[in-house]
């Protein structure tokens, strides 16, 4: 792609996520067997869920079978749109398109990124996955980015003000962009994304699938505040990675830095996989903000917590007991799309690849 074609040269740059949405897009559970036989128990957390979210603004759900409309029109109700869409998973955060935003003389604009997705370094099939951005683009009629590498929504958080936070664990993972070092990955950040500086951390949380993405781990709650996750029981294995992600984090300066504990309880999907648990993996939506729960001592915890650092929306607790089965919960399933006009393809962006 040529240079003075990429989004950034274009004016454009990723919005935070507490910025004004036009709606939310995501995608119904579907196949029992995926689901290792919860599927009805999931779907029950989700109905929640989107009923909950489309309280505060319109949702954009894809489904993708004539079963999965079914039967989330039955447990669905409000500003609930249906998109038929086939895909491999829900992940939205990960598979969907990312979306840019700009000032205009007509006021905001909004585009759309597409970035490649290999189902967590070729982990899980994502064939179908991959062409999602292409369908969300289509359906809104919106200018769509080709970015030409692998990125996930789930491995980056930004403040709206040019910085992001990542892992290395995740982003340097051979196996999503081999031959990319850290330099080269953030100068696709700055160009697809506007980004001006990258905070790299390290780990992330054991038994996480998708090699530490940072919405499980380190969110921002403002443009200058920070929550990040710890865990203070030494013998925990999620212990020193997550204190050395701390202690870059206070390193940086110009922060508010706030803790955010793990559920005290572990839980195991199998006696060798323990679940990725975290309050991290929030949700922020137009008055709200939608934070797992597990059931687990510290839930009110976290909740109590998040609750200042969000004046004005309504921090909402929901049951995530049975969603994180499948490895995340609310932030990993959904995709903010921003308020704003339309920005429709130019003949130039139509003919990139």
């Amino acid at each position: 792609m040529e240079k003075t074609l990429t989004p950034r040269a274009l004016g454009f740059a990723m919005p935070a996520e507490w910025a004004p949405h036009a709606a939310t897009w995501t995608a119904w559970p579907y196949d029992d067997e995926k689901w290792l036989g919860y599927l009805e128990p999931v779907r029950q957390e989700f109905a929640a869920f989107v009923n909950t979210l489309a309280r505060f603004e319109p949702v954009h759900l894809v489904v993708n079978d004539e079963e999965s409309e079914r039967d989330a029109q039955a447990r669905l109700s409000g500003n609930v749109h249906f998109h038929r869409i086939p895909h491999d998973d829900l992940w939205l955060r990960d598979s969907g398109a990312m979306f840019v935003t700009r000032a205009a003389a007509s006021g905001t604009e909004v585009a759309a990124v597409n970035w490649e997705f290999n189902g967590w370094g070729g982990k899980y099939p994502a064939q179908q996955d991959n062409q999602m951005p292409l369908y969300m683009a289509r359906i809104l009629g919106m200018g769509l980015f080709n970015a030409g590498i692998v990125m996930e929504g789930g491995s980056l958080e930004v403040n709206g003000e040019g910085v992001c936070l990542t892992t290395r664990q995740c982003l340097l993972s051979p196996q999503r962009n081999p031959g990319l070092n850290e330099e080269a990955l953030e100068g696709y950040l700055k160009e697809f994304l506007g980004i001006q500086s990258v905070v790299w951390l390290g780990n992330g949380l054991e038994g996480d699938h998708t090699d530490g993405h940072i919405d499980t781990l380190t969110r921002f709650t403002s443009p200058h505040t920070i929550v990040t996750s710890v865990s203070p029981d030494p013998d925990d294995p999620n212990h020193h990675p997550l204190q050395e992600n701390l202690e870059i984090l206070r390193s940086l300066g110009g922060f508010r830095i706030v803790e955010l504990p793990l559920p005290k309880n572990p839980r195991w999907l199998d006696p060798h996989t323990r679940l990725p648990l975290t309050y991290a993996n929030f949700y922020i939506a137009n008055g709200a903000v939608l934070v797992p729960i597990y059931g687990d001592p510290h839930d009110e915890e976290a909740l109590a917590i998040l609750r200042p650092l969000f004046p004005g929306r309504e921090v909402i607790g929901l049951e995530s007991r049975y969603l994180i089965t499948g490895g995340g919960s609310f932030h990993c399933v959904t995709q903010q799309q921003p308020a704003g006009k339309i920005w429709k393809v130019s003949p130039a962006i139509e003919e990139l690849p």
